[in-house]
């Protein structure tokens, strides 16, 4: 089984910057798409961004256009969210999952290997 092991969370203040990263073991010569979601208390986890295998094909939710980079490096097997401009609403549990498709689509339910998760915390 996959495993997806997420850093790079903490608590920032609104305009700050972090970069969020997952590293997948077990992945070596496989093609798969990975994604980032979110989940805020109280609420669904929500797509955040996902990016194709060769990094060619991204998508992004519209609340993080323009702020959130995704990028990959596919000889360490790692996913990076760099999340710029950050804002209150963007707090919550920051999740990466990964697919064995390898097409990058919205729904949680596409995903079938998911990481711990890492806190992002963004003061006002």
């Amino acid at each position: 089984q996959v495993q997806l092991v997420e850093s790079g969370g903490g608590l920032v203040q609104a305009g700050d910057s972090l970069r969020l990263s997952c590293t997948a073991s077990d992945r070596t010569g496989k093609n798969y798409a990975m994604a980032w979601f979110r989940q805020a208390p109280g609420k669904e986890r929500e797509f955040v961004s996902a990016i194709s295998w060769s990094g060619g094909n991204r998508r992004y939710a519209d609340s993080v256009k323009g702020r959130f980079t995704i990028f990959r490096d596919n000889a360490k097997n790692t996913v990076y969210l760099q999340m710029n401009s950050l804002k209150p609403e963007d707090t919550g549990v920051y999740y990466c999952a990964s697919n064995d498709h390898g097409i990058i689509v919205t729904t949680k339910t596409s995903y079938n290997d998911w990481g711990q998760g890492t806190q992002v915390t963004v003061s006002p």
